[in-house]
């Protein structure tokens, strides 16, 4: 089930975006993820609207949206490969007729998942944070 994001969520989906940005993004030190996490928490995710993914009681990943902007997606680690990703961006297609988001460059895998979604990759640029590139991309 998707449904709109609640304060009581709030620890658990910062948790995943932790645990899941350690994992996917290997190239930056797990140092940096940790420092941010208090960021996630009382800046980012307060700025977006967030929508997450539960089976039963148990949340399994969530979408944020700024605009028509990705601002996060994340799956919990022991959950991904279940197209749980996939629905978050299937309900997300249909609020949106224009969605983009910026990736890692070097995180290949997440490349390829948005690219079997749809999204074609439209422009490359540093990531002013951690100086690593960013693939930027959109679905119509």
């Amino acid at each position: 089930m998707i449904r709109v994001f609640e304060e009581t969520d709030l620890d658990k989906i910062v948790q995943i975006w932790l645990d899941a940005s350690i994992i996917a993004h290997d190239f930056i030190p797990s140092t940096y993820w940790k420092e941010k996490a208090e960021d996630m928490k009382n800046l980012y995710l307060p700025a977006s609207k967030t929508f997450v993914y539960q089976n039963d009681t148990v949340i399994l990943g969530f979408i944020s949206m700024v605009d028509n902007y990705i601002a996060a997606i994340f799956v919990n680690p022991e959950s991904q490969g279940q197209g749980i990703g996939k629905q978050l961006i299937e309900y997300i297609k249909r609020q949106h007729s224009l969605i983009t988001l910026g990736v890692y460059s070097k995180n290949i895998r997440s490349i390829d998942f948005y690219k079997r979604q749809g999204f074609v990759i439209t422009d490359e640029k540093i990531e002013e944070n951690t100086g690593e590139f960013e693939t930027l991309m959109e679905l119509q």
